[in-house]
């Protein structure tokens, strides 16, 4: 049993770049973090790519398989390479799961509902691209896309290109037996791609979309992008859903005897319309009109524990000895607190996929409801909230391990606003000021890290030298930090280190062994 407790905050999204271009976190007045970095042990760790089990180093980190690299100690084949695998293997053609989607629709029409972009956080295009051309030999007649439009894992204005790519690659496939097309899209953050309830509106303007045919029509998804863009100048994430309709009949709804494959494959923002296909007479988290009798599969099972969906094509990585599991083995008491935004992050994903806690006397979690508002209009978020919960929680002596995340400068740089962006980072700092009190008053120890970058970088780099200024929404490539205050400890400074070494130093702080499966902790022996 720790003597002292350890209190970790990752600062979502508050990655470490040398560059003034675009860096809110350079830009933002942060007192406290800069003096935990000037005074305290310190390094930077990886939290993209091969270091958070993704295909390549090109690859962005995100929030979800962050979390999973700190709460298991290990790296695991993540989202798209797990799907890479299965597809360069044929293994995901080999289920059950796609002969019954094949099989179901052999005289209706197989629908592929998923973000349309290579930025490989959700979805990838080439994924789609493998299920189209499969659905094509194994005798499906009828394809059709219902297509999410990105600009926030990718350039914000670049949905054409993608678009572009899919229809061309469709066109070759199409002859006298087959045919493939887009039928409807929309925005990710207008329609269908809400994540932990936050807003079901978003799921039902999808649901009218893709499945009723319900919504503005155009003749191309390349006429719809064009005209929102000429009307309002919206970016990609923001453009109203849209229906593709030949003589005034949409192409493509969703009917009895069809089927539909959810082709992302990271797990937030695929639960709620999963719920939707899924759910029996007893969903009623909006009137879904019509509910057509299909098979319904998503590319994984996005969570385990509460069986979302039934039926899925990649088995997500089965997550072995986690942090969570180590320290309630040793009965040490841990805490977890977020906002809506991340409240998954540091508790289902920080757990190896799992919703359940492993023992309800030793963990309590604790969720502060989001605000269902613009980030960048209030981009403090629930910062302060958070922070006074989770104070209360350090003072009280009743837990030993308590982490949080504050989401601000990943939410609030996804909308592209450097402004906010500034505010956000400032937010946080603020109330890092108030944890770093509570630790104090405890004689606890305090680390302080992110899952990923984003506020570090808001601006394309320019490829000419009087090129307009573009916003970035997307993740970043860059490290991120890492503090320890409150413990007289040196750090490892190894290129290699990353988020998976987090779950060792932090047994380490708590006097406990780290487990033999995990990678090596960052403090020096």
């Amino acid at each position: 049993m720790s003597k002292r407790p350890v209190v970790l905050v990752v600062m979502d999204g508050v990655g470490i770049s040398d560059s003034e271009f675009g860096n809110a976190v350079k830009k933002a007045y942060k007192p406290t973090l800069d003096n935990l970095w000037e005074n305290s042990p310190h390094t930077e760790i990886k939290a993209h790519g091969l270091a958070v089990g993704l295909p390549t180093d090109d690859d962005m980190g995100n929030s979800e398989v962050g979390h999973n690299a700190l709460g298991c100690g290990q790296i695991y084949s993540q989202g798209a390479k797990l799907v890479n695998e299965n597809i360069e293997t044929g293994e995901i053609f080999k289920t059950e799961t796609w002969s019954g989607l094949v099989n179901n629709c052999k005289d209706g029409k197989m629908h592929f509902l998923g973000l349309l972009s290579d930025g490989n956080v959700h979805s990838h295009i080439n994924h789609l691209k493998a299920l189209i051309k499969k659905s094509k030999e194994d005798g499906v007649k009828e394809v059709r896309v219902h297509a999410l439009l990105d600009g926030r894992d990718v350039p914000e204005t670049s949905a054409l290109t993608y678009v572009d790519d899919i229809e061309a690659y469709m066109a070759e496939l199409n002859d006298d037996s087959f045919h493939a097309c887009i039928a409807s899209g929309g925005g990710r953050m207008t329609i269908t791609m809400d994540r932990y309830e936050a807003n079901w509106a978003m799921v039902e303007q999808g649901w009218h979309v893709h499945v009723l045919g319900e919504g503005r029509e155009f003749t191309s998804a390349k006429e719809a992008i064009e005209t929102y863009r000429a009307e309002s100048g919206v970016v990609d994430q923001d453009l109203p859903g849209f229906v593709i309709a030949k003589d005034g009949t949409p192409v493509g709804t969703i009917e009895d005897g069809d089927s539909v494959i959810l082709f992302n494959f990271r797990g937030d923002r695929a639960q709620e319309i999963s719920l939707a296909f899924d759910g029996d007479e007893s969903f009623d988290k909006f009137d879904r009109v019509r509910m057509p009798k299909v098979m319904f599969a998503g590319m994984l099972q996005y969570d385990a524990d509460l069986n979302i969906p039934h039926n899925f094509l990649t088995y997500p990585p089965k997550i072995k000895y986690t942090l969570t599991e180590e320290l309630c083995k040793h009965g040490i008491r841990e805490y977890a607190i977020s906002e809506t935004q991340k409240f998954g992050h540091v508790t289902y994903f920080w757990n190896g996929n799992r919703s359940e806690k492993l023992d309800e006397k030793l963990e309590d979690y604790v969720e502060i409801k989001s605000d269902v508002i613009p980030f960048e209009q209030r981009p403090w978020m629930k910062s302060a909230e958070i922070t006074d919960v989770l104070c209360a929680a350090i003072e009280s002596g009743n837990y030993d391990f308590l982490r949080t995340n504050y989401p601000n400068g990943d939410m609030v740089g996804h909308t592209g606003n450097f402004e906010a962006t500034v505010i956000g980072v400032e937010s946080v700092d603020l109330q890092l000021a108030r944890v770093k009190k509570a630790v104090d008053a405890v004689n606890g120890i305090l680390i302080v890290t992110a899952d990923h970058g984003n506020a570090d970088e808001m601006y394309e780099k320019k490829k000419k030298e009087d090129a307009p200024v573009k916003a970035k929404t997307s993740h970043t490539l860059n490290k991120v930090p890492f503090i320890i205050y409150g413990a007289d400890v040196e750090l490892k400074q190894d290129e290699q280190l990353g988020l998976s070494n987090v779950a060792a130093t932090v047994a380490d702080l708590l006097e406990v062994a780290p487990n033999e499966h995990w990678n090596e902790s960052i403090i020096k022996k």
